[in-house]
């Protein structure tokens, strides 16, 4: 097999991994989770572009982010950010249009509601939300570049006010706007092709540079570790609800742990119980 950089001297990673780097663009959403991983600047860049307010400022963003739900399925978001008034932004980059279906917003936007207030404080201590999809595909289909969801009054057309948004951000419209340039840099594999210094320098770091090559490959291998994981998982559960025993999980999957298998049979066994968390 083809090898290319190493990670130590007696180690390297295959060249599809470095192939599969190559061909990453900001809406692969491993990819772009790393591009903007506790990067202030790019964060507050991506949302005042999208949200058309210069005056944004991100004090503190993070990826890969897991609000957890007790009493059923959680959710992991690809961005979540936050600025100095407490306003949270929520952001998902989806090339599938099956994980940006309006549900799928309102689902995230009342996960972080639910986990916004400590027991006893009053409702009007929820922070103002953003939940922001930026999709490859115009999933709500009428053809414009972004698309502002907000609750309405009916009869009067006024705005609710419950300060909760949701925008869709369209991924095929690259016209010269600001936002359209961002959509063409999320379509980009080169950084030399993007239009913003900012995220070029970022996507550079991460293709172009052997620790930043190194770092995404790591990420890359650990994932398609987990995708395995998760697929044994689920055959297990399945293979449970459908007459298989423990002990039968055990010689059929030696490297998975008793603890684990153990813990796997009482998921079968109580489906209602908790919810693990899900991206799409």
């Amino acid at each position: 097999m083809e090898v290319v950089l190493t990670r130590k001297k007696t180690q390297a990673y295959p060249a599809e991994i470095y192939r599969k780097i190559d061909d990453f663009r900001l809406f692969d959403d491993t990819f772009m989770s790393k591009v903007f991983d506790g990067q202030k600047d790019e964060t507050a860049l991506l949302l005042q572009i999208i949200l058309a307010d210069p005056g944004i400022k991100v004090i503190s963003v993070h990826s890969q982010v897991e609000i957890k739900n007790l009493q059923g399925r959680s959710v992991r978001l690809d961005i979540k950010a936050k600025n100095s008034k407490g306003t949270i932004f929520a952001v998902e980059v989806q090339r599938a249009d099956s994980g940006a279906i309006p549900k799928r917003a309102r689902e995230i936007s009342s996960l972080i509601d639910a986990n916004s207030l400590k027991t006893g404080q009053n409702f009007s201590k929820l922070p103002e939300t953003y939940v922001i999809f930026i999709t490859e595909h115009d999933v709500l289909g009428d053809g414009i570049p972004i698309y502002h969801i907000e609750r309405t009054i009916q009869e009067s057309g006024k705005l609710f006010g419950d300060m909760e948004h949701i925008v869709y951000v369209n991924g095929e419209i690259q016209d010269d706007t600001d936002l359209g340039m961002l959509m063409h840099d999320f379509h980009c594999t080169q950084a030399k092709d993007m239009h913003y210094p900012l995220l070029a320098n970022r996507v550079k770091y991460f293709k172009e540079t052997q620790r930043g090559r190194n770092t995404m490959c790591a990420i890359v291998e650990q994932y398609a570790k987990d995708e395995v994981m998760e697929a044994n998982r689920q055959a297990i559960i399945k293979g449970f609800r459908g007459g298989l025993t423990k002990e039968m999980a055990k010689t059929m999957y030696p490297r998975m742990r008793k603890s684990v298998i153990d813990r796997l049979y009482i998921e079968a066994k109580e489906p209602t119980r908790g919810g693990r968390s899900t991206k799409r």
